[in-house]
């Protein structure tokens, strides 16, 4: 899998462990990044991962971004 891989709703639930009803109502609420091409929903994962990593509680910045992260934001 690449990071430019472009997913389908049923292969985003599978990658974040959820059901595909829950990412078909993201996608639908706007909650997901994701882009509706005529009837399907479509999702990159560079996108998701990058989503998916500022859903994390800050105090685990840098366990998610590395220990160079803290640093900027401090200073």
């Amino acid at each position: 899998m690449t990071d430019d891989e472009i997913m389908t709703l049923e292969e985003v639930a599978a990658y974040l462990k959820l059901k595909p009803q829950t990412i078909y109502t993201w996608a639908q609420e706007r909650k997901i990044p994701a882009a509706k091409l005529g009837k399907e929903w479509r999702f990159k994962r560079s996108i998701i991962d990058r989503w998916i990593n500022q859903h994390f509680d800050p105090k685990f910045s840098t366990l998610v971004h590395g220990p160079d992260e803290r640093k900027k934001k401090r200073g």
